[in-house]
């Protein structure tokens, strides 16, 4: 008996007809992941050998950018957004009265402040700008480069203290052990510049914010990403320049043999990214030796160019120093810097409010206004994105009779070029200044824009970390697209 056999139809066997097609089939598709990979990690540098990779080499970003570079002038301890950007009448008419029942009583970080008196400001605003954004008498300089402000009165956070809260500013979350800002930016961008820290943190006095380096740190992510820090004064960099230039050869040498070593001990331990970034700085160091010492010479610049600062004067000269480095930083490729204004906690106005703003609202000004403008003058602010921010506001109630208690439930911040409209007021908080109610704008949100004007997006900058692909707006953000020129 003979049994017909009819021909098996197989249609998914037909040959590939490219490498593309034969990968996107083998392995029920895993194979195009794979190809997916090793492209991925080509433009990332990770295709060459390890000894040779440098993990913070310029990459592509996501999208075209509209800003290359970063500028936050950081207000340690929290400035007064009710005296400052966001003027309140209604606030002004209940001056000494307590806070109105239709007003939920707030948690405050002195535990007592949500039922003191209501204090007034006693700041005199003005419009600014062809816009009219308003601004207080204590930011006159500020105040004329108004047209290139966006100023978010919408802002929200999570932390009641300032290690909570510089640490979310700078992190996205109230909890240490997580990678900054300029982290994220450098591992999603690398470095512009080879001789010079891709990402430079500044501060005008020798204490560090709350929470010290772990605001500029990498926390899970690999250490050659972290800030550096410089010295505060006229030398913000120790032994920068070598003692003998025509030992320059032997340094070489010595500087070889020492990576030679390293490397051989970091063979097996790839795991602990601080052996990596340990290696990578001993070549930075040297190649800083060249270009640093260049690049911290205030001497060079014009006299109307250090007034425009305010290096003439006492109170000014620290912060107008750190800005006008922070302006050559960028001009030569450095990605982020951020510059700490009051560090220490100094805008902390617990008790006196008018002195202490007073004092560090002369001492930021003329150098915040004097940047702007000199980046404008040069063609570098559309490209450069300047902030301005701290880890909150102030409360509308009174502390102590004369001062303001922390307020993360409503504040203001400000940015100013790198692809942000200019003259724009975004949000609102409500009539006293209390709590943000119209467009709110977390610190997600802020984070969210900033790597968007950068190139990035958001949701697609990730690591692998634990099993779990980590963001820096962790499971949260959105662009704020209102404010995008």
């Amino acid at each position: 008996m003979s049994i017909s056999r009819q021909p098996i139809r197989q249609p998914h066997v037909e040959c590939p007809s490219s490498r593309r097609d034969f990968l996107a089939r083998a392995g029920g598709g895993f194979g195009g992941l794979a190809l997916a990979s090793l492209l991925a990690s080509e433009s990332r540098g990770a295709s060459q050998p390890a000894e040779s990779r440098n993990v913070l080499a310029a990459r592509l970003p996501h999208f075209a950018p509209t800003a290359t570079s970063v500028i936050w002038c950081f207000l340690d301890g929290g400035a007064s957004h009710i005296d400052l950007f966001d003027p309140k009448p209604a606030l002004d008419k209940l001056d000494g009265q307590p806070l109105p029942d239709s007003f939920e009583r707030p948690v405050t970080a002195m535990g007592r402040t949500a039922y003191t008196p209501l204090m007034a400001s006693r700041r005199k605003f003005a419009q600014h700008g062809q816009a009219g954004l308003w601004v207080s008498d204590w930011y006159p300089e500020i105040a004329q480069c108004a047209d290139d402000l966006a100023v978010i009165r919408s802002c929200h956070a999570d932390a009641l203290n300032h290690v909570g809260g510089i640490c979310q500013m700078n992190t996205g979350s109230i909890l240490g052990g997580r990678p900054s800002l300029g982290s994220w930016c450098l591992y999603g961008l690398g470095s512009e510049c080879d001789d010079l820290p891709g990402y430079v943190v500044l501060a005008d006095g020798g204490d560090n914010p709350p929470g010290g380096n772990r605001n500029w740190g990498t926390g899970f992510m690999p250490a050659a990403y972290q800030g550096t820090k410089f010295r505060d004064g006229k030398l913000p960099i120790l032994h920068v320049a070598p003692p003998d230039a025509s030992a320059d050869p032997r340094q070489r040498g010595k500087l070889d043999f020492l990576q030679q070593l390293n490397r051989q001990h970091l063979r097996g331990r790839e795991d602990d990214s601080r052996l990596e970034a340990r290696i990578a700085s001993y070549e930075l160091a040297f190649r800083m030796q060249a270009a640093a010492p260049e690049a911290i010479d205030l001497a060079s610049e014009t006299a109307v160019t250090r007034e425009l600062y305010g290096l003439d004067q006492k109170e000014t000269a620290r912060n107008g120093r750190n800005c006008l480095l922070a302006r050559r930083l960028v001009e030569r490729g450095v990605r982020c810097v951020q510059l700490y204004m009051g560090s220490g906690s100094k805008w902390d106005a617990h008790t006196d409010l008018e002195d202490n703003h007073t004092q560090h609202c002369r001492e930021s000004d003329r150098p915040i206004a004097g940047l702007l403008r000199d980046l404008k003058q040069r063609g570098l602010l559309e490209s450069t994105l300047v902030i301005w921010a701290g880890e909150f506001g102030r409360t509308p109630m009174s502390e102590s009779g004369n001062g303001r208690d922390h307020n993360p439930y409503g504040f203001s911040i400000w940015m100013a070029g790198g692809g942000v409209k200019g003259g724009v007021a975004y949000g609102a908080t409500d009539e006293i200044g209390l709590y943000a109610v119209e467009n709110k704008a977390h610190v997600n949100d802020l984070h969210a824009t900033i790597l968007h004007l950068l190139g990035i997006d958001h949701e697609q900058l990730t690591l692998l970390h634990n099993g779990r692909a980590e963001r820096l707006t962790i499971v949260a953000g959105r662009v704020i697209h209102d404010i995008l020129a």
